[in-house]
């Protein structure tokens, strides 16, 4: 496992979440179980986005515990793995870009929400905000990339 700066990743990151497109998110419940569904986030560099109903069980999840772990596996020997703070953006405007970038992104990234939601002022449109301390780029064999926020914020202060 080798830790990089973000940008040593990312194109081999979009590269394989962009195919893949739908992974496991794992939150956490108030029991403290695990809770696994299959959700479609999309990414602006090492941000992700979920279009999401605020009022789902994943929703309760989070109002308990805002972390989240997805796993993006179409070739077993080549998964992402993704660890994210996840927050509701309650900002129309952000929550209109955000609707926007879904609907715009080329297939199969993108999609159109409108058929689910029907706008982005909709009650049961949410978005949820993705914010990495951790992306892997896995590698069997070999080594795979390994991006810490925290490891990059204390290096990028320290130039």
């Amino acid at each position: 496992m080798k830790s990089v700066p973000f940008a040593e990743l990312q194109s081999e990151f979009e590269a394989r979440v962009n195919k893949i497109v739908w992974c496991n998110v794992a939150t956490v419940n108030a029991q403290g179980r695990p809770r696994s569904r299959i959700l479609h986030p999309i990414w602006e560099g090492a941000i992700g986005w979920i279009t999401t109903r605020p009022t789902s069980y994943k929703a309760a999840d989070l109002a308990k515990n805002p972390y989240v772990s997805l796993a993006y596996v179409a070739d077993i020997a080549k998964p992402v793995y993704v660890d994210c703070k996840a927050e509701w953006i309650d900002d129309l405007a952000e929550k209109q870009r955000v609707w926007n970038l879904v609907k715009n992104a080329p297939a199969p990234v993108g999609f159109d929400p409108e058929p689910m939601y029907k706008s982005a002022i909709d009650p049961s449109f949410g978005v949820l905000k993705l914010t990495p301390w951790r992306l892997e780029v896995y590698s069997f064999p070999g080594d795979s990339l390994v991006w810490h926020a925290e490891r990059s914020a204390k290096t990028e202060s320290a130039s």
